[in-house]
């Protein structure tokens, strides 16, 4: 398990932590780092609970918003996917292992971001929810996972399923997920106006319980 003595206010200091802000966006249909839940923007709540638990958090591609706490990088030359914004990530990380987050996250959880720094090292440390990987909620080692990465951006091989077939990876499987996520509900991924829709009234639900 990481150090936590060794980050000033109690924030992990050995693992860096990086907010994607870019992406398409295209079934959604407008920019999900701003969209809000609650009181604030995506991109800014997630970016608050990183900036609470990492020493370093930066914000990668898009036009996050003004509030969101983290150090602001573009995001590298490539076909606008989500391969792009792992080497963007990994390349502004300064840590051996980089936690790599979607702003499509609203519901994402304190308890399972460090249940992923606890769990045992590997080139990457990724969860499972609902029958599949979650690729960008994980943890990955910068210098071997940069190298693949930048490798397969240039050949045109986008897919993070292919990537992560080709690394050492330790799989968080759903039971262990759920013992630290016993509602289900923090890998929710928010991609279209449908899901949006619903993760609002499950927000909405919370504020009244």
């Amino acid at each position: 398990m990481s150090d936590l003595a060794a980050g000033s206010g109690g924030t992990l200091a050995d693992i860096s932590a990086v907010l994607l802000a870019g992406g398409a966006s295209s079934r959604m249909g407008r920019d999900k780092a701003n969209l809000e839940y609650g009181s604030e923007p995506a991109a800014a709540q997630t970016a608050r609970l990183l900036s609470r638990l990492f020493q370093e958090v930066w914000i990668v591609g898009g036009d996050p918003p003004a509030g969101a706490p983290g150090r602001r990088v573009a995001d590298v030359d490539g076909p606008q996917c989500a391969l792009r914004g792992l080497v963007s990530a990994l390349m502004a990380a300064s840590g051996d292992r980089v936690l790599v987050i979607a702003t499509d996250l609203p519901f994402i959880t304190a308890d399972l971001l460090l249940a992923l720094v606890a769990w045992p090292e590997a080139d990457a440390v990724v969860p499972r929810a609902d029958g599949r990987l979650h690729p960008l909620c994980a943890i990955y080692r910068r210098v071997p996972v940069l190298a693949a990465s930048r490798s397969r951006l240039a050949g045109g091989q986008l897919a993070l399923g292919g990537l992560l077939a080709a690394l050492d990876v330790h799989t968080m499987e759903e039971s262990d997920v759920r013992a630290v996520d016993p509602d289900g509900v923090a890998l929710t991924n928010v991609n279209t106006p449908e899901e949006l829709a619903r993760a609002l009234e499950y927000a909405r639900s919370r504020t009244r319980s």
